[in-house]
């Protein structure tokens, strides 16, 4: 069921999407307190892989130990900061290695060599373990929390299960990465995705795939589900688009998914993370990615243009459309409640 959020709302401040001072504070109150996609499982499945990311500002590695269990530390070495893993993912030698220092961890985040350091009295290398932060796996989709307490994943998603169904990605795999940089506040960009007002009008090529005057857009909790019938079944797109809070996309093509992580990286700067997942040896067709890049290429220009003209000056608040736009309140009014504006 929809969220009740009144006739027409009024938009968040023009100051929401511009101001370097709420950066700081979304970093914590809002993605260090939220689970965050990191990667897909089958990148993580071989004993001693491990796949490492910057979320948010957040440098994290995940790691399946010898022992099949898989943890998530952040990715900085405890002596002077430095990185444990060097590159995007691989297979390590059972041990988490400092590139700055040589200090050494096994996979569990305990200290097992601080290389030439020296005698010192006071030094107990049992309490400088790696920091550990949570990990947890849904439909093989591998997420990470820098909260000690955080939200549960399985309720949060319990929406998208119900929707889902059996549909089971666990056997799925990465067919391709690509990122995309635009020049806007992350705000600005998850915006124009939780609505499909502006479908008809920016994204000609996707109209014409589905039907518009059936583009339904529902609030559950904090899953916002796109469902849009497909015209006919030569039509790359499912009909189903999901976003979780707060900055994941689950784009269902007819022979796969996306996952799209909307990731900040600073108060005005914002990177699309594309996740294409496949079944096992089957790539992405010529059409999803003709389509994919083509969608993509119109929301990174309007986002920017929106951006460019909430960073003029002659614009402060707006309306929402009641038809269309609750799911922009609903975000509007998650933001608020997190960082307090």
């Amino acid at each position: 069921m929809s969220a009740p959020l009144g006739s027409a709302p009024v938009t968040a401040p023009a100051e929401w999407y511009r101001d370097p001072v709420l950066w700081p504070r979304e970093r914590q109150a809002v993605f260090a307190a939220n689970w965050q996609f990191l990667t897909h499982e089958s990148e993580l499945r071989q004993p001693r892989s491990y796949r490492a990311d910057v979320l948010a500002g957040f440098p994290v590695v995940a790691v399946r130990g010898d022992d099949g269990v898989l943890r998530a530390f952040h990715n900085v070495c405890r002596p002077r900061a430095g990185p444990l893993a060097k590159d995007a993912g691989g297979v390590c030698d059972g041990y988490l290695t400092c590139a700055y220092h040589g200090w050494k961890y096994t996979l569990d985040g305990r200290l097992r060599s601080a290389r030439d350091f020296g005698a010192a009295a006071d030094f107990d290398p049992r309490q400088y373990g790696l920091v550990a932060i949570q990990v947890a796996v849904w439909r093989g989709l591998v997420f990470v929390c820098m909260a000690d307490n955080p939200p549960s994943l399985a309720a949060q998603m319990a929406p998208l299960d119900a929707r889902l169904g059996e549909a089971d990605w666990s056997g799925l795999e990465v067919a391709l990465l690509r990122h995309h940089d635009l020049k806007c506040n992350w705000k600005t960009y998850v915006e124009n995705y939780l609505e499909g007002y502006h479908v008809p009008a920016m994204h000609p090529s996707l109209d014409a795939e589905i039907v518009a005057e059936q583009y339904c857009v529902t609030v559950h909790g904090k899953v916002v589900l796109h469902d849009a019938p497909p015209r006919d079944e030569t039509a790359v797109y499912d009909g189903l688009w999901g976003w979780v809070w707060p900055n994941i996309g689950i784009n269902v093509y007819s022979t796969g998914l996306m996952i799209e992580r909307m990731s900040p990286i600073g108060h005005d700067r914002t990177r699309l993370d594309y996740v294409y997942l496949m079944p096992p040896g089957e790539g992405v067709s010529e059409a999803t990615l003709a389509m994919s890049d083509q969608v993509t290429a119109e929301d990174v220009w309007i986002a920017e243009r929106v951006q460019e003209n909430l960073n003029a000056g002659v614009y402060d608040t707006g309306r929402l459309s009641p038809k269309h736009e609750t799911a922009l309140a609903a975000f509007q009014n998650w933001v608020r409640a997190a960082v307090g504006v």
